[in-house]
Parts: structure tokens; C-alpha cells; sequence
């Protein structure tokens, strides 16, 4: 039996911006993660989570396809994972096999709450990671995420991809998301293992390592936020907004340049500086694209945070979901969390996750 981990995420600062080719975003993993198990089956194979235990899913092999016994299920990046991987294990030539997998995530609570920690990255990185150790099938780090990348954009069709590196890197991160018009016109031509092999355009990913006095804090709203559509909506204000939007973009990457620097020189000030002015530049991108990135709520959020002396801002695409706050160690941030409460709001008690097993300088 194989059981792996990826991790969950959240964007630091560069949303929206990152989802242009070579643009920056930093992000962080976290350590509440998607756990894959597969084990080989000699007939009937099946696909299970604990999350929807009601649409358990069971298949066999007729040649080399995947045949299912129940179409209608909600396993729709998992079964992009599995039909990519397993078109990578067969360019391999690897026999594809029939097996149990099932999949549990920590990345949604209990009851069904979604925090907007990136499960359908982590649940797309888990599943490929198990099915190449299931079908002895090396993979770098660079591969990994280029394979998952392909199988998580096959489903949502539109995003950067930075949920995806934070589920395969881990830690803190600096990443220049690379160029899908590109990649979609190498698909119609090329094998999977020849893209994996290839330098993908602008594509980055610098780990970092965070000042020793930086903390970070997590707020969630209450109120889930679907990423794929609010992206859809800036992306329609493009063209009609053409200057404006320019603009945005050239002023995020100069301030994610500045802060990752500030990063390098272990300058919590400088970081914390950039991140306002991320949450700035994001405020400007709301009113002019009519997308409410910065709910009521939200904005409580940060102006108690900043109260307390913190930095703070969305996370991810706004619209719900979670707030982050960067704040100095020794500050005191029980008022903070008093204040939360009492406007519905709840820390995530989560801790950066670090994957350990690779080093990492370029992809």
C-alpha cells in the first residue's frame, strides 16, 4: 500500500496578477494536507473519499481504459490526475494496473466547511504522486508540478497554477506563473514526457525564507469564495479596462519584487510595507473591474488586525474565504483575536508546511 501527503495553500501577495504569464505571486503551503492511498486490486478497482463517501466510485480496465460502474461523481480532479498519469506511465511503458484509491482531506472541516486552502490542487498533487510510485515512475519536483499543473488546468481552465506549486514545493515561495497559451499549443504536438522534459516560459519558483520575527495568521470569514469565477470576472474587464489594467499588473510586479527582497533581507518592515500596498493595488483592481474582492467582513478583519499593530490583507481571490496577517512575534494578539470573535470571525490554527526531501533552485 502507498500513502502520500500534499499540502494545502494560501496566497501571501500577487494575486490576480500571477494568473499573466511571468508574473509573481508568493504563497505559502500549510500544514493540513490531502492523503492519497492506493493499493493494487486484481478486479474491480475504486476510487473513495471520506468527504464524499456517498459517491464512491467503482471502475475496471477494458484495454487501457478506465471503465466506471457510476459516471455521476464529484471526483472531476482525480480523474484528471489518473487519466493524465497514467497516459505519462504508458509513453513509460508501464502496464497499467487496476487498484483501490482513496483520498482524505484536512483541508475542509468536518462539516463541510471550505477555508480556501487549495483542496482541488492538493487532491490533483496527492493522487499523481501516487499512481508514479504505484507505477515506479521517478519524478522531480519540476515534473511533478508540470504533470499536475496540465491535469488541475484541464478541469478549471483558467488560474496560475500557485496551488498547485505550494502543494508540490512547500514552504514559502516566490513563483512566476508560466505561459498557458503556450502550453496549450504544446499539448496538440508533443508527449507528455517530452513536456515534463521542457523549459516552460516564464515559469519560476524561488523557495524563501521568512524573518525570524515574522508570524503568520490566518482569518476565516465564514463565507466560501469560488476562485474560477472570480477570475472569469476580472478577466472580462481586460480588454474594456485595457489601461487600467496594465497598470495593475506592472505595479504588482514591482511590489512583489520589492517584497521578495525584503524576504531575502529578513526585513519584516519592508514586507509588511508591500504587503499593504498589495492590498492597495488589489482595492484599485475591485472598483475598477466591479469584482468585490474586500467583503464587509474582510475588511474588519484587517482594520483590527492593523490596529494591533499588524499587516494585513486577502487571501487568494477574495470574495470570502480567508485574511492573512503578517505580525512581529512578540506582539501581543489576544485583544486581536477577541475582537475576531466577536465579528464571526475564526482563526485557522495552521503552521507553514516544509517539504524537506529536495532542494529546490529552479523548474
Amino acid at each position: 500500500m502507498i500513502t502520500v501527503k500534499a499540502p494545502g495553500k494560501l496566497y501571501i501577495a500577487g494575486e490576480y496578477a500571477v494568473v499573466e504569464s511571468g508574473f509573481p505571486a508568493i504563497i505559502v503551503a500549510l500544514d493540513q494536507f490531502v492523503t492519497a492511498t492506493i493499493s493494487p486490486s486484481d478486479t474491480f478497482g475504486s476510487i473513495v473519499s471520506k468527504q464524499y463517501q456517498e459517491n464512491s466510485i467503482f471502475w475496471r480496465r477494458q484495454g487501457d481504459a478506465m471503465v466506471f460502474d457510476n459516471r455521476d461523481n464529484p471526483f472531476h480532479y482525480i480523474l484528471a490526475a489518473i487519466s493524465l498519469t497514467e497516459t505519462y506511465a504508458r509513453e513509460a511503458g508501464r502496464e497499467l494496473g487496476v487498484y483501490h484509491l482513496s483520498i482524505n482531506s484536512e483541508l475542509d472541516s468536518a462539516d463541510g466547511k471550505k477555508y480556501g486552502l487549495g483542496s482541488s490542487a492538493a487532491v490533483t498533487v496527492a493522487t499523481v504522486k501516487a499512481l508514479c510510485q504505484f507505477y515506479h515512475l521517478p519524478m522531480t519536483k519540476s515534473q511533478l508540478f508540470k504533470l499536475a499543473a496540465i491535469a488541475h488546468l484541464s478541469v478549471q481552465g483558467n488560474g496560475s497554477l500557485g496551488d498547485i506549486v505550494a502543494s508540490v514545493y512547500g514552504g514559502w515561495l516566490a513563483y512566476h506563473s508560466f505561459d498557458r497559451q503556450w502550453l496549450a499549443e504544446q499539448r496538440q504536438t508533443q508527449t507528455l514526457t517530452a513536456l515534463l522534459a521542457m523549459p516552460w516560459p516564464d515559469l519560476k519558483v524561488d523557495l524563501l525564507t521568512p524573518p525570524a520575527e515574522l508570524r503568520l495568521m490566518i482569518g476565516w470569514t465564514g463565507s466560501p469564495a469560488s476562485t474560477s469565477h472570480l477570475v472569469d470576472k476580472v478577466s472580462l474587464v481586460k480588454a474594456k479596462q485595457r489601461g487600467e489594467y496594465q497598470t495593475f499588473l506592472q505595479d504588482s510586479k514591482a511590489c512583489l519584487k520589492r517584497m521578495v527582497h525584503g524576504f531575502h533581507t529578513g526585513d519584516l518592515a519592508a514586507i509588511q510595507t508591500e504587503l499593504r500596498q498589495n492590498r492597495h493595488l488589489l482595492q484599485v483592481l475591485g472598483d475598477f473591474s466591479h469584482v468585490t474582492i474586500e467583503t464587509p467582513i474582510l475588511k474588519k478583519m484587517i482594520a483590527i488586525a492593523e490596529t494591533a499593530g499588524a499587516a494585513a490583507k486577502t487571501s487568494g481571490a477574495g470574495g470570502g474565504d480567508c485574511g492573512i496577517v503578517l505580525i512581529d512575534q512578540a506582539i501581543d494578539t489576544t485583544q486581536m483575536l477577541h475582537q475576531w470573535a466577536q465579528e464571526g470571525i475564526e482563526r485557522l490554527n495552521l503552521n507553514v508546511h516544509t517539504v524537506l526531501d529536495e532542494p529546490v533552485s529552479h523548474v
